[in-house]
């Protein structure tokens, strides 16, 4: 497995690397931009899918202090690690660290004001039925908010679809139409030009 196929599932020593690479890396400058665009304490209970190696677990965790955060993940590298890093708030009982697959949600209709996606739906197979799935666990009137590295703008970003099995690179359209297909309205759209680095806010 090459070493860029650990950002769709991270495995074994060279998935441990990337993680940690994640949390204080690139990845790091993107989830601080596209968290300018939340007010995080207006959110009690919040889902974190594909929630990697934590970092943007701990972010939610402190921005809404009085919350409780769910971060998931379907890689078992990803979930022990997110578990070390927010291990004090999970001993605290602010947060739950699972192994989940979107498609396929455990948790109960309507549970969740916020669910976040940090550069993971490119790895979201059929993904009209992974954000109906989102929209399930959302309370009424809860936000669905989505940060990509890459608007599909950009044609260098195509070049990770050829070297990572499985990755979908999404234009902004195309994002747009699965998620009213799913059912969320008030969508509004946020971009970075010069990176090409882009988010959507989505209303249940």
């Amino acid at each position: 497995m090459s070493w860029r196929q650990n950002a769709a599932k991270p495995q074994g020593i060279g998935g441990k690397l990337f993680v940690n690479k994640m949390n204080s890396g690139a990845h790091a400058e993107l989830s601080k931009w596209g968290l300018s665009f939340l007010t995080l304490e207006n959110y009690s209970d919040i889902l974190e899918i594909g929630c990697g190696g934590g970092a943007n677990v701990a972010k939610l965790l402190a921005g809404c202090p009085n919350g409780h955060v769910t971060g998931i993940d379907y890689s078992d590298v990803s979930i022990k690690t997110s578990q070390k890093v927010n291990a004090e708030a999970i001993k605290a009982g602010r947060c739950r660290i699972e192994q989940e697959n979107v498609r396929d949600l455990s948790f109960a209709d309507e549970s969740f004001d916020l669910a976040t996606a940090f550069e993971t739906i490119y790895f979201w197979p059929e993904i009209e039925d992974s954000f109906a799935q989102v929209a399930r666990v959302l309370k009424k009137d809860g936000t669905f908010f989505i940060c990509n590295e890459t608007d599909g703008e950009d044609p260098e970003g195509y070049q990770w679809e050829k070297e990572i099995e499985g990755m979908k690179i999404y234009k902004a359209e195309e994002v747009l139409d699965a998620l009213k297909q799913a059912g969320f309205s008030e969508i509004s759209v946020e971009r970075e030009p010069q990176s090409h680095w882009i988010c959507f806010t989505a209303k249940k």
